[in-house]
């Protein structure tokens, strides 16, 4: 070989090799990651089976939903602990029942549903008791059997039109409030910012504490922490979205971006306002389908009068903006038709998991919501809590706390 052929060979050899994509650099660790998890599922945990010997199972169920039937009872309960469990007994009254159940064995995080052969009296309360293979026992209590409703077209439109009732209706006759708020002063306008705080801190509050009685009694997808995780992406996609369309909007002289504009401001209030109806409806939505929320006029026009505020509180930053039926009626729409998808869904899917998480949902966004109107308050000082702001602020949250008494859900 000449000393021409060895130079190429060895100038070849040196060349750097090609980088691996990125992409492969990032997917192989978790290949790799799980491949070792198949494995130790697989193989049982090498060398740590002896752990669990003489151990019992640990049993965690709850009971999510009771339905009563003619002459039947149906109960969902999931597992909700590290173990397989099966129930294999279940009394109700001192009366071991026959049933039928669609999962003899749940296994961590599934469900199984029961339906009891038992004449129940309407009226009356109930003791009931799940009993497992290895007999530990989970409790139901009911105070008195209602039947449970029939979930038919008939059950879907009296949902959609509840939702009409205490979330479309009230946002629609609090946005009427348009026209004296074109007429107030600056000072008037700057109350009822104050006014809107208050009333979006009191739903973000109520919102939460709601959320955390629901999950409190279910360990299953993580229980309270379900409602706080909601309120932080609520809020986390209210924030990106708004940093978002501000990359897009005009820069002032000093190439500082310029004010929230009203009608941004007045669509994240009603998409806030939205996500809180969502999780009120699928509340309202699940007390009627479990028979626990008796639908009467002085319930309707509870929420109706709680409800209405909300349409101030939209309406309030497009005080010296062209007030435009359509986009008012959109604004409407966001922040009142959610009610009736979660009416619909909270009355199919009785999960108290699912409700906490919109719950948190609603509380998060509200919060976010309340958070950027509060520059807006500022005088001409530059001072946000005032006298009056702080009166706004305060007048909010007792009209809130006013109207809540009213619902008797």
């Amino acid at each position: 070989m000449s000393i021409d052929e060895k130079t190429a060979t060895t100038t070849v050899s040196l060349q750097p090799r090609a980088p691996k994509p990125r992409w492969l650099l990032g997917l192989a660790p978790l290949a790799l990651i799980a491949v070792l998890a198949g494995l130790f599922a697989l193989l049982n945990g090498p060398g740590l089976v002896k752990l669990a010997d003489g151990v019992p199972p640990k049993e965690d169920v709850a009971v999510e939903d009771v339905r009563f039937l003619p002459g039947q009872i149906e109960i969902t309960a999931r597992n909700e602990g590290p173990d397989p469990v099966a129930i294999a007994q279940v009394n109700v009254s001192d009366y071991y029942a026959p049933f039928t159940q669609t999962r003899q064995t749940m296994n961590p995080l599934e469900s199984t549903t029961l339906t009891i052969s038992y004449h129940w009296v309407d009226g009356d309360p109930y003791e009931i008791a799940l009993v497992t293979s290895i007999g530990g026992k989970i409790a139901a209590t009911v105070d008195a059997a209602a039947a449970s409703p029939e979930r038919g077209a008939s059950f879907f439109g009296l949902m959609a039109l509840l939702g009409i009732y205490v979330g479309v209706i009230p946002v629609a006759l609090g946005m009427l409030w348009m026209p004296f708020i074109r007429r107030s002063s600056a000072a008037w306008t700057r109350l009822l910012l104050g006014v809107t705080v208050g009333l979006l801190a009191f739903l973000a509050v109520d919102a939460t504490f709601e959320g955390l009685e629901l999950a409190t009694g279910s360990a299953a997808f993580g229980g309270p922490l379900l409602v706080f995780m909601g309120a932080l992406v609520a809020y986390l996609i209210l924030e990106g979205s708004d940093a978002w369309m501000r990359r897009h909007q005009d820069v002032s002289s000093m190439g500082l971006p310029t004010a929230l504009p009203p009608r941004r401001l007045a669509l994240l209030i009603a998409i806030g306002i939205g996500l809180h109806n969502l999780g009120e409806g699928l509340a309202i939505g699940s007390a009627y389908a479990v028979g626990s929320l008796a639908l009467g006029a002085t319930l309707i026009v509870g929420f109706a009068l709680h409800n209405t505020t909300e349409g101030l509180a939209i309406v309030t930053p497009l005080a010296k903006e062209p007030a435009r039926l359509g986009r008012l009626a959109l604004l409407g729409l966001i922040a009142g038709a959610p009610a009736i998808a979660g009416a619909l869904i909270g009355a199919t899917v009785v999960q108290p998991a699912l409700s906490a998480f919109l719950l948190g949902l609603g509380a998060g966004a509200v919060a976010q919501v309340a958070i950027r109107i509060l520059p807006l308050m500022k005088n001409r000082n530059g001072k946000v809590l005032t006298p009056l702001t702080a009166a706004g602020i305060i007048a909010g949250l007792g009209i809130m706390f006013t109207t809540g008494l009213l619902v008797l859900a």
